[in-house]
């Protein structure tokens, strides 16, 4: 890891919002790059279209029967950004502890401004639990993040998510569907899986990353499996690793490979299941002698990135410190000089004392708020082109504003409930994960 030895000038902190930025790129003020100009319009525009609307996975396959949001008012699609500001903090106000906001790290800074926690959906999650006064908790995120809020707050306590078509592709990747039938196809092959060998460890373990359906984590709760985030996965997979010969882990293909590889899986014991083929393209063979088991699944997002924005950063910013998602490809977790969560990243910038110029692998929302938040630091995406979270982004102040004058009208639009059937193994599986201890033999990233 390096940083700049010469300390940079303190310039005005940037503007943190994206959609400024994508408006001026669409307007002809901005000489950078998007990835779409169709960012620059509302989300309602395509709410009632297939697909995952215009960013970073807009050329994901959306799967059949995909929540839609229904047509949001007039009102709000034609008000400007002041007056939705206005309107907000007035039912805010006016719903008072009644209700709490949660804010992803990737939302836009427009609404993000009004958040009361703002965090990544675990956090958000947990901070959900440390509300059980309010009657409605407002999760400004993706599908699955509502979900776990569910799973995770009070029985009587609505959660609500703005926009309904604001879900995530590497959520979708995994299907419960698809994820049964490979769950046969291992047993065909590994034996009985619930029974264990002479040691007590069980054939395969499957690990869930946070970014899954609930009825992914109901799937891993009722077959002994675990939860991760991607920032204990490590401790994750040591506690699968004690209890069985194997790991499924899903969805996303990068945190997994990422992650065993540091712990010294080698990369030939971690065969890729794609769900589209037989034994998910592999030989019997390979199953048998497999340590993890890789979900073909990926985050549209960190997949952006690659080592030769990484060579170009470090040609133009000697002595750049560059920083990376786990959900990035392995071969630019391995160029970077560090990888880590959201919060890994985030707490990087802050408790750099000297002024540094960072490169950081993640989602623009974060990096742009990051670069306004801590000035003295020169602080930059690695991937040059404006394409935030294609579902993230469907989430806009004015879908906000009108879920709270929903609820200060006496209703509750768009609440997010998982059935009692998935609900209890999906908690079972999120109670391991927090009753998880910390890696003896390796230190987590």
């Amino acid at each position: 890891m390096s940083i700049t030895s010469v300390p940079l000038p303190l310039v005005p902190a940037a503007d943190p919002s994206v959609d400024h930025a994508i408006q001026a790129i669409v307007g002809g003020a901005s000489t950078d790059a998007t990835c779409t100009t169709d960012l620059a319009v509302g989300p309602w525009d395509f709410d009632t279209r297939p697909g995952y609307g215009p960013g970073s996975s807009m050329g994901d396959v959306i799967p059949t029967g995909a929540p839609r949001q229904g047509e949001l008012p007039a009102a709000y699609r034609e008000a400007g950004e002041e007056e939705l500001h206005r309107r907000i903090e007035a039912a805010k106000a006016a719903l008072g502890d009644r209700v709490v906001i949660l804010g992803h790290f990737y939302q836009r800074e427009e609404v993000v401004t009004h958040a009361d926690e703002v965090g990544d959906s675990f956090q958000l999650a947990t901070a959900a639990t440390m509300r059980p006064d309010a009657q409605a908790i407002v999760f400004c995120g993706v599908h699955f993040m509502a979900e776990t809020a569910d799973l995770l707050s009070q029985p009587d306590q609505a959660v609500i998510l703005p926009n309904l078509a604001a879900g995530c592709s590497m959520a979708d990747m995994a299907d419960i569907d698809q994820v049964e039938e490979c769950w046969e196809q291992l047993a065909d092959v590994l034996g009985d899986l619930d029974t264990p060998d002479e040691d007590g460890r069980v054939p395969v373990i499957p690990v869930t990353y946070m970014n899954s359906s609930a009825a992914i984590k109901g799937f891993v709760g009722r077959h002994g499996g675990i939860v991760c985030t991607s920032s204990n996965a490590a401790t994750v997979l040591e506690w699968a690793f004690a209890r069985g010969r194997r790991v499924l882990f899903f969805p996303d293909q990068h945190l997994g490979r990422n992650t065993a590889k540091a712990m010294g899986v080698p990369l030939d014991r971690m065969p890729l299941w794609n769900p589209r083929r037989a034994l998910g393209g592999s030989a019997p063979e390979e199953l048998v002698d497999a340590q993890v088991i890789l979900w073909h699944g990926f985050c549209s997002v960190h997949r952006r990135f690659t080592v030769a924005q990484i060579d170009q950063a470090r040609a133009e910013h000697p002595g750049v410190r560059v920083i990376v998602h786990p959900e990035c490809p392995m071969e630019v977790v391995d160029a970077a000089d560090e990888a880590g969560s959201t919060e890994y990243i985030r707490r990087a910038i802050a408790e750099a004392t000297e002024p540094t110029t960072f490169a950081v692998g993640t989602e623009i929302n974060l990096v742009r708020r990051l670069a306004a938040q801590y000035p003295q630091h020169r602080i930059f995406c690695l991937d040059p082109v404006v394409c935030p979270c294609s579902t993230m982004y469907r989430i806009h102040p004015g879908y906000l504003a009108w879920v709270l004058e929903e609820l200060v009208a006496g209703r509750t639009p768009n609440r997010i409930t998982v059935s009692a059937d998935v609900a209890a193994p999906a908690r079972l599986a999120l109670e391991r994960m927090l009753a998880a201890k910390p890696p003896t033999a390796v230190e987590a990233r």
